[in-house]
């Protein structure tokens, strides 16, 4: 018994083990099979891309002659694949698959390894590239908005988009630098990776345009964490990707990460719109979410300058390690700045009389000039970054906001409080600190603080109270 299955593209026939892959001689704009020629080469194309990840899946080709022997079709001839074992089948029927992600993640790392490198396809991975295929992709859906789209969030996806690229160039410079961009798969959904026994088998890559496929590891790697999360296995989303990280050794910040994960659904969120066009209203559903989870992720993505400041004793640095656990984010101290800066190790003593030694009003505008400007080297990397520091002169403080606005960062200003005797008594018991602040320092430092009215005033070093502020809601 034969099974057909027809896509926009192509039309498959599953015959006992065997599935067979015809072309359809279509033109979509962005594909163009109408000659025999073009098809014959796809068909070729698409057997060598594909045996790179599932060697043992594509076997070859097959011609189709007519009454006559003439050629009239290459066929694409692949191992059947058992449907019960489609990720995506697995994921919707609650089957454990941290195995097999796992699996993948690793199959995904060698790949991009060893993957085609090269000018033509570095050139794919630059901030002005990613940002061209954004343009495109609102070009596109303007036409949506106010319809299936919805608009406020559409917007709010392209304001969001636009602030992270902005400030970010470094970023992908730097990727393109470290060879993270690849000839790739391109299209790695969860519909088309089988896990069976002896490992997961990614199939179906983009063959009809090799610009499709160049693209950044981590960009590849997220086009199936989005799909795993779309599917409702949010928590096995992040953990490909972790693992992904880990046999890659590729520490991508956090905000690329979800920039890349935001951005496929977003071209998601695009074919439902075409797909609601076409005449199937149950791809409004699909527009939505798939919106959302865009939404969720350029929100978390958000690259943020963090101040954390109070005076000596205040809880400051705690709340600053606090705040980066949870976001991911790196962490610059003032008091260890201000040592290195002095060629002191951080525990070593540096104490003196209040604003004499290396806390002259010289040496204190030294150490916040090189604090700011490590941090807006991070900031341009795609780093959230916490300044821990005292930050009680207000030059300081408005160095700091023209770092976040060059950046395009969102700036955050928190201040510890807490009462004197808690100061004097954490001062009086402390131990293994780099600062050298004593509890006549900290009154002074107190006393000659300029007015912080801009800052979230943070009690206790709540982290709670503390992540209210600065944590985008998703």
């Amino acid at each position: 018994m034969v099974k057909a299955l027809e896509t926009h593209a192509a039309i498959l026939f599953f015959v006992g083990d065997r599935v067979y892959k015809m072309k359809k001689p279509v033109d979509l704009g962005f594909l163009d099979f109408r000659e025999p020629a073009d098809r014959a080469a796809v068909c070729r194309r698409e057997v060598e891309l594909n045996r790179r990840l599932a060697a043992d899946v594509y076997l070859g080709l097959a011609e189709v002659h007519g009454p006559d022997g003439e050629l009239c079709e290459h066929l694409v001839v692949m191992r059947r694949m058992p449907e019960d074992r489609r990720l995506s089948t697995l994921i919707r029927a609650g089957a454990p698959v941290d195995d097999h992600l796992r699996r993948l993640a690793r199959l995904l790392a060698r790949f991009h390894t060893t993957a085609v490198r090269g000018p033509a396809i570095s050139a794919e991975g630059t901030r002005d590239a990613l940002l061209g295929r954004w343009d495109a992709t609102f070009t596109q859906l303007r036409p949506f908005h106010g319809g299936v789209l919805d608009e406020a969030m559409a917007g709010e996806v392209e304001d969001r988009t636009r602030r992270f690229l902005a400030g970010r160039e470094a970023l992908f410079a730097l990727r393109v630098a470290q060879g993270r961009i690849v000839d790739g798969h391109g299209d790695l959904i969860a519909d088309d990776v089988f896990c069976l026994d002896d490992g997961p088998r990614p199939l179906d890559c983009l063959e009809f345009d090799d610009r499709l496929r160049f693209l950044d590891v981590l960009d590849d790697a997220a086009f199936l964490a989005m799909d795993v999360e779309h599917l409702g296995a949010v928590a096995q989303a992040q953990a490909f990707l972790d693992w992904y990280a880990e046999f890659s050794g590729d520490c991508a910040p956090q905000p690329l990460r979800h920039h890349y994960v935001a951005y496929r659904a977003f071209v998601r969120a695009k074919v439902a719109c075409l797909r609601h066009q076409q005449g199937d209203p149950s791809a409004a559903g699909d527009v939505f979410a798939y919106t959302g989870l865009a939404l969720r992720h350029l929100r978390a993505g958000t690259v943020r300058l963090i101040l954390v400041g109070g005076g000596p004793a205040t809880g400051k640095t705690t709340l600053a390690g606090g705040i980066a656990d949870r976001l991911g984010a790196v962490v610059l101290s003032s008091d260890r700045i201000r040592k290195e800066t002095a060629g002191l190790a951080p525990g070593m003593s540096a104490a003196a009389a209040y604003q004499n030694g290396i806390y002259t009003r010289e040496w204190t505008d030294r150490t916040y000039r090189e604090l700011l400007r490590r941090a807006e080297e991070l900031l341009e990397r795609g780093e959230t970054v916490i300044l821990d520091a005292s930050w009680t002169a207000a030059r300081h403080r408005e160095a700091a906001r023209r770092v976040a606005a060059a950046t395009h960062s969102d700036l955050h200003e928190l201040r510890c409080t807490a009462d004197r005797a808690t100061v004097v008594q954490r001062l009086a018991h402390r131990t293994g600190s780099m600062s050298d602040a004593d509890a006549t320092i900290a009154a002074a430092m107190t006393a000659a603080a300029a007015s912080w009215p801009e800052a979230h005033l943070i009690t206790g070093a709540s982290l709670d109270q503390a992540l209210a502020v600065v944590e985008p809601a998703t």
